[in-house]
C-alpha cells in the first residue's frame, strides 16, 4: 500500500483530500496535519511515499517544509495542492525539488493523476505552467513576467504576510526572525518592485493577496 501524508491547514480541505486519496484501493493516508512543524514530525515518523502539501500555512510555509524535507531525505516526493497562482509558485517549488503543483480547483481525477505521475517518477504541472516554464527558459515572457517574480522565496513570503495585514513584529514572530531582518526584507522588496513609500508597498501587497483570493473564488 502506498502511503500519503497530507499537510494542509484547512480541516475541510484536509478531509476532502483524504477522501479522494483513500477512494483509491492502493493508496492510504498515513497521517494528515495542519502545519509545517507537524508535517515534519509526521514525515519523520511515517516516512511516507508521497507528501501532499499546501503553500500557505501557519508559521513556516509549504516551500520551507519542502526544503526541510529535502534536506533530510533528498529523494522524498512532495506534491503541492494549492489555491495560489501557479504561475507564481509552481516554478519556485519545482526548483526546490517538488514533483508537481496542482490547483485546488482541479477535479479529483486530476489530483489522482498528479499523485500517480509523481509516484511513477514524473513531474506534474498544468499545461499553462508548462508553457510558462518553457517561455521562462527561452526568455520569451521575460518582459511580461510579474514584478513579484523578482522576489526571493523569503521576500515573497514577507510580501504575502504584509498583504494579510501583518506588521514587522508579527511577521518576525511568525517566521522566527528578528524585526530588523524583516525590515531589511521590506527594503529589498520596495527596491525590486520600485516603491518609494512604505504605503505603496502595503497597498500593492494587499491588492496582490486580494487578487489571489478572487482568482481562487472564481475557479
Amino acid at each position: 500500500m502506498t502511503r500519503v501524508l497530507i499537510v494542509e491547514d484547512h480541516p475541510i480541505t484536509r478531509c476532502g483530500l483524504r477522501q479522494i486519496i483513500e477512494a483509491e484501493s492502493d493508496l492510504e493516508v498515513c497521517d494528515d496535519v495542519g502545519d509545517a512543524a507537524s508535517g515534519m514530525e509526521a514525515f519523520r515518523k511515517h516516512q511516507p511515499d508521497l507528501v501532499l502539501a499546501d503553500i500557505s500555512m501557519p508559521g513556516r510555509n509549504g516551500l520551507e517544509l519542502l526544503k526541510d524535507i529535502k534536506a533530510e531525505a533528498s529523494k522524498a516526493l512532495v506534491l503541492f495542492v494549492s489555491m495560489h497562482d501557479e504561475t507564481v509558485y509552481a516554478e519556485r517549488v519545482l526548483r526546490a525539488g517538488a514533483v508537481g503543483y496542482i490547483m485546488k480547483d482541479e477535479a479529483p481525477d486530476a489530483l489522482i493523476k498528479a499523485v500517480r505521475t509523481a509516484l511513477q517518477g514524473g513531474v506534474f504541472v498544468s499545461p499553462q505552467v508548462s508553457n510558462h516554464i518553457i517561455q521562462s527558459f527561452s526568455g520569451a515572457n521575460r518582459d511580461a513576467a510579474s514584478p513579484v517574480d523578482r522576489l526571493t522565496d523569503r521576500e515573497l513570503q514577507v510580501f504575502d504576510l504584509i498583504g494579510h495585514g501583518q506588521g514587522n513584529k508579527e511577521i518576525a514572530q511568525q517566521l522566527g526572525l528578528s524585526a530588523r531582518t524583516i525590515e531589511a526584507h521590506r527594503a529589498h522588496i520596495k527596491e525590486k518592485l520600485h516603491f518609494r513609500a512604505g504605503n505603496a508597498l502595503i497597498r500593492e501587497a494587499v491588492r496582490w493577496v486580494e487578487s489571489n483570493k478572487a482568482d481562487a473564488a472564481n475557479t
